[in-house]
C-alpha cells in the first residue's frame, strides 16, 4: 500500500441520503443531488451519481498527469490535450465493481510518443495509483 510521504492537499465531502440524497465540501465549494440512473434500477433525475464524479474527477487528474509527462519529455500538442473517462459498474460474484476506460486526446502528436506520455501518467496519476490492482483501467490513445 502506498503512503503519501506527505499531505500535499486534503479535502472532505459528506454524502447524506445515499444514491438519492446529496454531496457536499466542508468548505461549500461542492454541492451536487445525487439520483439513482435509470440502468441501475432507479427513477434517473437531473442528479449526478457517484460514477460520473468519478469519472470527471479521475479524467480531470489524469489530464493533469498527461501535461506534466509531455512537458518533461518536451512534447508539445497542437492543440489543447483531453482525458475523456468511461466509467462502467457491473456485479461481480460478491458485490459490484467498477472498470475504467481512458481516451487520451494529444492533438499532433505521433501516436508512439502520445503512447509514452500516457504511460508515464499512468504511472503518476493519483488515481491510477489508488486503482491499480483493483479496477481494470484501459489507456486508448485517440
Amino acid at each position: 500500500m502506498m503512503t503519501p510521504e506527505k499531505i500535499l492537499y486534503e479535502t472532505e465531502v459528506t454524502a447524506t441520503g445515499g444514491r438519492d440524497g446529496k454531496a457536499a465540501s466542508a468548505d461549500g465549494l461542492l454541492s451536487v443531488s445525487l439520483s439513482v440512473p435509470k440502468s441501475l434500477g432507479g427513477p434517473g433525475g437531473e442528479g449526478t451519481n457517484p460514477e460520473q464524479l468519478f469519472a470527471a474527477g479521475y479524467s480531470a487528474c489524469f489530464l493533469g498527469a498527461v501535461k506534466l509527462v509531455a512537458r518533461t519529455r518536451k512534447v508539445v500538442p497542437t492543440a489543447e490535450p483531453s482525458v475523456t473517462a468511461k466509467v462502467a459498474m457491473g456485479p461481480v460474484p460478491v458485490g459490484y465493481a467498477l472498470a475504467v476506460e481512458l481516451k487520451v486526446n494529444l492533438p499532433g502528436v505521433e501516436t508512439s510518443v502520445a503512447e509514452e506520455v500516457v504511460a508515464g501518467a499512468h504511472e503518476r496519476c493519483p488515481y491510477s495509483n489508488a486503482t491499480r490492482g483493483n479496477i481494470a483501467v484501459k489507456l486508448t490513445v485517440l
